[in-house]
């Protein structure tokens, strides 16, 4: 009953919060894999129903706390009117509420599709700006060395490629901050699902950062290639598109050469040394 109210109340409340939360995933590319989180958060919560159903339940006093500390996070939110602090609340609000009612047990077992449903929640566009612009800065530069050792001429200001028949800019949508999410979010699922070692998990969530941002400075200098060699026509309209889900496809497929790579990794079951073998 305490759940059936609770989930009622909430629902009531941050139906107005769930609702803006898909239009933006519907809208924005660069959230557009939070409709991919959903599901499978729920996929790896089912699979956790054993495992809570022999969990005592231990009820902690910190989960009301951080029930009403989430409660007034949305209150500020909605004076404020920032979306980030809304969308956030309603976690903590479903944090506090499994501490209370079951406790720090039952929310171990629950941290992993917590954090799944975290990286579906938009950044601020304020906190993005300040990732994008030099992943912006760091895709032109692998632009501009790719294009200069291949005997073309170029100059780059800023973000800005200008070659001899046409100028390409590093938009935002071209940092890579948009693969780069969505590879963070398919590489800890693909850990959790193909790899039962935590440190190998984290391994292979840290690689996800490397892989997008050289998957993105491949694509630009590219697209920098393509343009002198081709036209201006290359690096616009269908090409560009494709190139990006050529590009992404590969990262995958990189993400997924790591994984099995580290499943071959063995350490040693009786040293603490960092030595490792292959099998």
């Amino acid at each position: 009953m305490a759940l059936a109210v609770v989930s009622v109340t909430a629902l009531a409340v941050y139906l107005p919060v769930l609702a803006s939360l898909a239009r933006q995933w519907a809208s924005d590319e660069n959230y557009s894999h939070g409709f991919l989180v959903v599901p499978f958060a729920a996929l790896f919560a089912w699979r956790s129903r054993r495992e809570l159903a022999s969990a005592d339940p231990r009820p902690h006093v910190l989960g009301l706390g951080v029930t009403i500390l989430s409660v007034l996070m949305f209150l500020a939110g909605r004076f404020a009117a920032e979306l980030f602090l809304t969308r956030l609340s309603l976690l903590g609000v479903v944090t506090g509420t499994i501490l209370f009612l079951w406790g720090p047990r039952h929310l171990r077992i629950l941290a992993f599709p917590m954090v799944l449903l975290l990286l579906a929640i938009p950044l601020p566009a304020i906190i993005l700006n300040q990732i994008s612009f030099p992943l912006q800065l760091l895709a032109s530069r692998a632009g501009e060395t790719v294009v200069s050792a291949a005997g073309i001429p170029i100059l780059r200001e800023g973000n800005v490629l200008i070659l001899p028949d046409t100028t390409l800019e590093v938009v935002q949508a071209c940092s890579g901050i948009r693969s780069l999410a969505a590879l963070m979010t398919l590489g800890l699922i693909l850990g959790k699902l193909a790899e039962p070692r935590r440190w190998a998990r984290v391994v292979l969530f840290a690689l996800t950062i490397p892989v997008a941002i050289v998957a993105n400075a491949a694509r630009v200098a590219g697209t920098g290639l393509s343009a002198a060699w081709i036209g201006p026509q290359a690096a616009e309209g269908f090409f560009h598109t494709f190139s990006g889900w050529l590009v992404f496809v590969v990262a995958f497929g990189a993400l997924l050469a790591c994984a099995s790579l580290l499943r071959r990794i063995k350490l040693p079951a009786r040293s603490g040394s960092l030595a490792v073998g292959l099998s």
